[in-house]
């Protein structure tokens, strides 16, 4: 891909400035104040200013300089092929837990698409390993202060890490941190837990180095490895079971008791999963401090549960007319959407029923409701009585999209099952007010 056609606009934002001076997919931006661009870091260094120089050149070969006024933070509104307008730096290492490597054939081509950029983890939080970056990396995300930035570690013992991820890079990742946190980057962490491989020992280990590096490293989030039914010739793995998730809860509040008496924050945490598996109580909503890792599935039932807390008390008595609302969920949320729909069985004309979905095409053990698919939807529901309206976690789809991860839309689900689908948000009290409201 030619630098030109990197800088083609593929879309361009109804309203936004680039759609009132009459941008089209098809343009390519030439320069910006006669600069040119290389990725997505200078694109968005150049258009924060107030007064900008755009050179356009149209698919016609018409060339044409826009002078746009603007507040220096004001979005342009344009959209590129590649997010990072450059080539994204693709992941090369060979981790044994790569959930990438577990799908099936298939499936929609960017599922398949490993990302290791530290462009990406700026903008988006997506997590990256950093055995992709060059010295001038490193250094160029100091000289900008790129932070926060979302770093897989998995464990701090060289050798293990690059047994774990099939990199001989991965064994620097002390050093990378300690730079980068001494550049003032900030960084949040997260561990994929392998039983038997960078647990027990291994884990405190890795846990007491990145302690070490405290307030860079801000936060360290523990997350069950995830397997799927298409583990065919790779790594052999134990799942997190109950007896493995109940050990790193107790490992874990030793030390989240040791960072609160010496940080005054918990630093440590645990995925949702853990405590569902354990079949443990969660931690008080205040253990979360200011939640540094939802994205990872860290404290998000907690944040569900507290926004209830005013929800409760202004519930109607009825609702105007009769209806019946089916809400389907992943296996893991099954019980905590039960509770929360249980005091809505009180209101006079409203019916509600909630399925667990069971993950037959990933395999049984993948029980978060993000990797549900539409056949496993329809083939669960297809018998049911599911009344005027079936409501899904908005995570079953693709961010922005109505897509499935199997490609099917909520119009195909709708079709199947002659119901209307809502997606509704991770949130109580937004899915409350979808049930009882008159929409």
């Amino acid at each position: 891909m030619d630098s030109c056609e990197t800088k083609k606009v593929k879309s361009v934002v109804a309203g936004s400035i680039a759609d009132e001076i009459g941008m089209e997919p098809g343009d390519i931006i030439v320069s910006i104040n006669n600069q040119d661009f290389g990725d997505i870091i200078d694109y968005k260094l150049l258009i924060a200013d107030e007064h900008i120089e755009l050179k356009v050149l149209k698919p016609d070969g018409q060339l044409y300089i826009f002078e746009i006024e603007k507040d220096y933070d004001k979005d342009l509104g344009i959209g590129f092929s590649e997010p990072t307008i450059d080539r994204v730096k693709r992941c090369k290492n060979r981790c044994i837990f790569c959930f990438v490597d577990q799908m099936p054939p298939g499936m929609r081509e960017s599922l398949y698409m490993k990302d290791d950029d530290y462009r990406m983890s700026f903008f988006h939080g997506n997590f990256i390993t950093l055995t992709n970056l060059l010295k001038a990396d490193i250094d160029r995300i100091i000289k900008l202060h790129m932070s926060p930035l979302y770093v897989s570690v998995h464990t701090t013992d060289g050798p293990l890490r690059q047994m774990m991820m099939g990199n001989p890079r991965a064994s620097e990742i002390m050093d990378q941190l300690r730079k980068l946190t001494a550049g003032g980057i900030k960084i949040h962490c997260q561990i994929v837990l392998c039983p038997e491989i960078n647990d027990k020992r291994e884990l405190d280990k890795s846990i007491e180095d990145l302690i070490s590096l405290w307030p860079g490293v801000g936060s360290v989030a523990i997350v069950p490895v995830g397997l799927t039914k298409f583990r065919k010739k790779l790594y052999p793995l134990e799942k997190v079971d109950k007896h493995v998730a109940r050990r790193v809860i107790n490992q874990a509040k030793k030390w989240q008791t040791y960072c609160k008496k010496r940080l005054n924050y918990t630093f440590v945490f645990l995925a949702d999963e853990f405590y569902i598996v354990g079949e443990e109580e969660f931690p008080p909503y205040s253990h979360y401090e200011d939640f540094p890792q939802t994205e990872n599935g860290v404290g998000l039932i907690p944040l569900f549960m507290r926004s209830l807390k005013d929800v409760y008390s202004h519930l109607p008595q009825r609702v105007q007319n009769p209806k019946k609302i089916t809400i389907a969920t992943g296996a893991m949320a099954y019980k905590f959407i039960k509770k929360v729909v249980n005091p809505l069985r009180q209101i006079q004309n409203l019916d509600i029923e909630v399925f667990p979905i069971r993950n037959t095409f990933f395999g049984e053990d993948i029980t978060v409701a993000g990797l549900v698919t539409a056949e496993d939807l329809i083939s669960q529901l297809e018998h049911k009585n599911l009344g005027c309206k079936l409501f899904i976690p908005e995570v079953m789809l693709k961010e922005g999209k109505k897509t499935f991860l199997d490609n099917l839309s909520i119009e195909d689900v709708e079709k199947k099952l002659n119901v209307s689908v809502k997606a509704i948000k991770m949130d109580g009290a937004h899915l409350i007010n979808s049930i009882v409201g008159n929409d």
